[in-house]
């Protein structure tokens, strides 16, 4: 009788198994099984869940994103503003000239409806503005002469004076005298304001593609002097009312010009290369773009000054503190052409994601079934090549599940 081999250790046995695994990872090779499972429901879940993978790239992917074109986000653009209109106030004309800031026209232009006038400012000594903070007083101990105040209007004298009107002191400051609430007028601009007209000149161009277009139409020379936007009828010509503009951001005009705000009008070029040059259309919307409801940020000023000499010597000027209603223009768009890598690489994740049915279904029959474990006999098997018995591997003995597989069905398919 031979000799009983030796029996390996318990930790040697594991390694010993797991470097087969290993080494029978690396050599075999994995093809997939066919097997007809006859039933209603899982067939049912299978071809629905293709169905809805199938709809999702065809219409949303395909027809709604335009998965098979390339794209380009972002247009060159140039914009030229122009407003026109006159307007009075109580005892003044105002014209273009004086109440459009900057006059150059941009993409951003303001538009003045209410000021706030200090007229005949010199440089001398006057009272602080009792708007500064600490700046009420009771004698000169009250005042540091020279301390600068970065809220304030100019340096401290060290003198406690009366203030404009009331019985009020505050610190005498060297500064452009009176100070700004000193004197102050109020002029409100906004009376003819909403019949203002703005012309918005806007030339986009996609390099990608090599193509460009305006928002105007070729037309007569004397075409802008007689038409005003209109969706329908005017889409291509770009002069807008700026009552229009504020009624199309769902904001009340007087409102508005008296505290001032930024109205946003954004041009969207979405534009599908693929069909005609007069399918790519401008479309405009318009919004408030400062905080409407937050007090310590909602509204719209800025001051500037006129400088003139009286008698060729002294210098004198006119502080301006203006409220008014700032158009911001903003450009969006995207374009959109047929090619063909886009194209190729949708295509195959779409066939590639309609094999997710299979797997949750495979996931369901092996898994939830009742019949789960004889699925997963039927599914899996191992077959070993001659070759790697003449090199002395040793094939398995398959297990009577498999034996039966195996006489009943020589193919390799199964039907349940």
């Amino acid at each position: 009788m031979a000799a009983a081999q030796p029996r390996l250790p318990v930790g040697a046995a594991m390694v010993r198994r797991l470097a087969r695994g290993c080494w029978s990872a690396f050599w075999d090779y994995e093809t997939p099984k066919v097997i007809v499972v006859r039933n209603r429901r899982l067939g049912f879940v299978h071809r629905m869940v293709q169905l809805l993978i199938l709809l999702y790239f065809v219409w949303y992917v395909f027809i709604v994103q335009k998965s098979y074109q390339d794209s380009e986000t972002g247009p060159e653009s140039s914009i030229i503003t122009k407003v026109k209109g006159i307007t009075m106030s109580e005892h003044k004309v105002w014209d273009v000239e004086e109440y459009v800031k900057p006059p150059e026209g941009g993409s951003v232009v303001s538009i003045i409806t209410r000021i706030e006038v200090t007229p005949s400012q010199t440089l001398g000594t006057c009272p602080e503005s009792m708007r500064v903070h600490s700046s009420t007083c009771g004698s000169d101990d009250d005042c540091v002469a020279g301390q600068l105040d970065m809220q304030g209007n100019g340096i401290r004298t060290g003198h406690c004076v009366p203030y404009y009107h009331g019985d009020s002191k505050t610190c005498e400051v060297s500064a452009w005298c009176p100070v700004e609430d000193g004197t102050s007028e109020n002029h409100f601009l906004g009376k003819m304001a909403p019949n203002f007209t703005i012309l918005i000149k806007n030339s986009i161009h996609y390099p990608k593609f090599k193509f460009s277009k305006g928002n105007i139409a070729s037309q007569k020379s004397d075409y802008l002097k007689h038409c005003t936007f209109d969706q329908d009828s005017d889409p291509y010509c770009p002069i807008f009312r700026l009552g229009f503009i504020v009624e199309q951001a769902g904001e009340n005009f007087t409102e508005l010009a008296h505290k001032g705000g930024v109205i946003g009008v954004i041009i969207n070029w979405n534009c599908d290369l693929d069909l005609s040059e007069s399918e790519c259309n401008p479309k405009y919307s318009f919004r408030r773009l400062d905080p409407k409801y937050d007090p310590a940020s909602s509204g719209y000023n800025f001051r500037f000054a006129k400088y003139y000499k009286i008698n060729g010597t002294t210098t004198t000027r006119t502080l301006i503190k203006a409220y008014g209603i700032r158009i911001d223009v903003i450009v969006h768009g995207q374009a959109g052409k047929f090619s063909l890598i886009p194209t190729i690489i949708n295509l195959a994740t779409a066939l590639t994601s309609i094999g997710v049915g299979s797997f949750l279904c495979d996931w369901i029959l092996l898994t939830f079934m009742n019949k789960n474990k004889l699925y997963s006999h039927k599914k899996f098997d191992k077959v070993v090549d001659t070759l790697d018995q003449h090199m002395g591997q040793r094939p398995p003995v398959p297990e009577p599940s498999q034996q039966d597989s195996t006489s009943t069905d020589p193919k390799g398919l199964a039907q349940l």
